[in-house]
């Protein structure tokens, strides 16, 4: 691969990057969501817009088992390893059809931005240098950053010790969409002159006694909320008329149903479990919470498995604080990022990157293999509709074809 090299980053090469004057996070929206749910690994199947698991907490401390059985650590690959952006996009498309993707500089999973910022600083990432890959590729002007892993899913065995994580949110929180394996919540912003689209994992939502959260998205018009609710419904889809056993035509790769409701962001949460004699810094969560813009923290302890009432902390304060008081590395991380966009985009549109830890350098390669995303998609850059507008020919839609959906919502005949 050596003769494929397109460039390297150092970390002392940083501080040459062209950063920007500031680089906090503004114009925070909610465009979509959509959960896994449990289905056979040849019909892929989501849930647009899902929902997250509610948090119900038990009144009194309790005991959990360890974790033990089957567990994912990217579920996007394990579950679409052909494409695992590809559900991004079409939950986005669902939700606005008429989605300005050429507006967006950079889509990316929060995990990408939280490596880099590792490298900008290590604190960020608990002082661990470690080699990661982030597969490049940039369309007219718009970067698309895909994390590859090792490895996308693992057993733990009932003789490993993995922690309490995945008990604890079965105990604390209710399953809102049947068959769910997690929710993708898909937002987008401005960050350092760079528009985003970033999806990440949500552990859950609160909501409020009583009653139901808003169906309307933070960030988003009435009117939005609106269209999504007309696509939806023309679709005709339902839990019901979605069979997980079912099969569908071999052309279909991913499934969409409906099923769910859009929780603002104002009402998700972050969950992470530590034993009591450690307790959980909140720097060393931060990073988490800001790249995905998350409000809440549930910071909960044990002692031997069992664990005192947790409670739940709106950090929206302390997140903006930090990232007011940490301009130099957020400069640095938005200039790392247009410089690898400008990298890609110079070198050919396709790269992958690699972190070498014991170099301490970023390393480019020219990709080659098949692109990111479906053929269709890549209409969506020339504004083009006809039978490749983003969500037809490799989806399954459970109902209506989506461009009656589309029509729908358009007026169109």
């Amino acid at each position: 691969m050596a003769n494929n090299l397109i460039a390297e980053i150092s970390r002392l090469g940083l501080k040459d990057l062209n950063s920007p004057a500031s680089a906090s996070i503004t114009d925070v929206q909610h465009l979509a969501s959509y959960n896994w749910i449990e289905a056979p690994r040849a019909t892929p199947t989501i849930a647009v817009p899902g929902s997250p698991d509610l948090w119900s907490p038990p009144n009194g401390p309790f005991r959990l088992g360890k974790d033990t059985g089957h567990i994912y650590i990217a579920q996007n690959a394990a579950r679409h390893p052909d494409s695992p952006l590809e559900p991004l996009f079409r939950a986005l498309y669902v939700s606005h059809p008429s989605f300005d993707i050429a507006s967006i500089d950079v889509v990316t999973d929060r995990n990408n931005i939280r490596k880099l910022l590792g490298i900008v600083n290590p604190r960020w990432s608990s002082y661990k240098r470690e080699d990661f890959t982030i597969h490049v590729e940039v369309t007219n002007n718009t970067a698309i950053f895909c994390r590859e892993e090792t490895k996308t899913e693992e057993y733990i065995g009932p003789n490993e010790f993995r922690g309490y994580g995945h008990s604890f949110e079965k105990k604390c929180t209710s399953r809102q969409v049947s068959g769910s394996t997690g929710h993708h919540r898909i937002i987008s912003y401005r960050f350092g002159g760079l528009k985003f689209i970033v999806r990440h994992e949500t552990d859950g939502y609160v909501g409020v006694a009583g009653t139901q959260p808003s169906l309307q998205p933070a960030g988003t018009q009435a009117s939005e909320v609106d269209d999504l609710s007309s696509v939806l419904d023309s679709l005709s889809l339902s839990p019901e008329s979605s069979n997980p056993g079912k099969t569908y035509p071999a052309g279909f790769k991913l499934v969409i149903r409906k099923e769910g409701q859009a929780v603002p962001l104002p009402s998700t949460l972050e969950v992470k479990t530590r034993v009591a004699h450690r307790p959980l810094a909140f720097e060393d969560v931060v990073s988490q919470l800001w790249v995905s813009q998350t409000p809440k923290l549930v910071r909960a302890y044990h002692t031997k498995g069992v664990f005192a009432v947790p409670k739940v902390e709106d950090v929206a304060v302390q997140v903006k604080a930090w990232e007011d008081q940490n301009q130099k590395d957020l400069r640095m991380l938005a200039g790392l990022i247009g410089k690898i966009r400008d990298i890609v985009r110079e070198s050919g549109g396709r790269a992958i990157l690699k972190y070498d830890a014991n170099r301490d350098k970023l390393v480019f390669h020219k990709l080659g293999g098949k692109q990111m995303l479906p053929k269709g998609l890549y209409a969506k850059w020339e504004g083009r509709g006809s039978d490749e507008q983003g969500i037809g020919l490799d989806v399954k839609i459970v109902g209506q074809s989506i461009e009656e959906a589309e029509s729908a919502v358009s007026g169109k005949t």
